[in-house]
């Protein structure tokens, strides 16, 4: 019995190991973007994925079937919405990086753009995991789109040598 338990004790932990080994690296690029660290200074991302991954394995005797991915990715946006209400607190809350793409987007505005293009869940999928309607995830993904696409100008150049005339 004990050498039966140890080793389905180890087989968990080379699956386990197989599922990290192929996913952690996705799954941090989309933590980073979540947090809009910069790539090679993300603590807050790596927070989160291991936070994701913490989680996954504990669940992962029960999965049965399930993809692991799927759990990880949910939890790890699930934990990171609930962080965000937190303006500047938690792991989505913090002040984004000047250098990440998504910095300029609001915490829901990067979870939901994550979600829908980088990670490719359905607008449906992601209202449900975000407790949103359908057409308010897709408002929000349009709203952070323009944002990204049509980012505002900088105060106009200041002319040199220009007179007002007086009126």
């Amino acid at each position: 019995m004990r050498q039966r338990r140890a080793s389905r004790s180890a087989r968990r932990a080379r699956e386990f190991q197989a599922f990290v080994a192929g996913a952690a690296g996705r799954l941090l690029h989309a933590a980073t973007l979540l947090t809009a660290e910069a790539p090679d200074d993300n603590p807050r991302a790596q927070r989160l994925l291991t936070l994701s991954l913490a989680h996954t394995y504990a669940c992962w005797d029960g999965l049965r079937g399930e993809d692991p991915y799927d759990r990880t990715r949910q939890y790890l946006a699930t934990r990171f919405a609930r962080g965000a209400w937190h303006r500047y607190g938690g792991l989505g809350g913090a002040r984004p990086h000047p250098t990440s793409p998504l910095f300029r987007l609001a915490p829901q505005e990067r979870l939901v753009l994550v979600l829908r293009l980088y990670e490719g869940v359905a607008e449906e999928q992601t209202a449900a995991l975000l407790g949103l309607s359908t057409e308010r995830v897709r408002a929000i993904c349009a709203r952070a789109m323009t944002t990204l696409l049509h980012p505002p100008r900088g105060p106009a150049p200041k002319v040199r040598g220009a007179k007002v005339a007086a009126s």
